[in-house]
């Protein structure tokens, strides 16, 4: 499967965004998703062996418990492929957080000091 029929899927990518701040059972992950997405626990099993077996997520036994973590190798992939694309968006970024700190500045010094005057002809000789 290609990384991006994995990633389409928003239930995956929910799952990805929990396992993005550690490892989580699969029990932990099935009681968030069910709730957010009314799913079925079988749905959920589907769903993140479709993680693990497009190499998405790990799982390592714990007792009686499956951890499931994230695997970051296909998603450097993806950073790869859209680095063709980063130029779409990069500049508007920057110019985004030039406005807003220029924003910061003005909240935090409304009245700025007025520039020196320009030295006249007599006092530049």
């Amino acid at each position: 499967m290609h990384a991006f029929d994995v990633l389409g899927d928003p239930v995956r990518r929910r799952i990805l965004e929990l396992l993005a701040d550690g490892e989580l059972s699969s029990g932990e992950v099935t009681t968030v998703i069910r709730h957010e997405y009314g799913i079925s626990q079988p749905a959920v099993s589907q769903h993140l062996r479709v993680l693990r077996d497009s190499g998405f997520a790990t799982v390592r036994a714990d007792g009686a418990r499956r951890l499931y973590a994230v695997d970051p190798t296909p998603l450097r992939e993806v950073d790869v492929w859209l680095e063709r694309f980063r130029g779409f968006w990069e500049n508007r970024l920057d110019a985004l957080a030039t406005e807003l700190a220029r924003g910061r500045r003005r909240r935090r010094d409304p009245d700025p000091p007025a520039p020196p005057p320009a030295p006249t002809r007599d006092e530049q000789t």
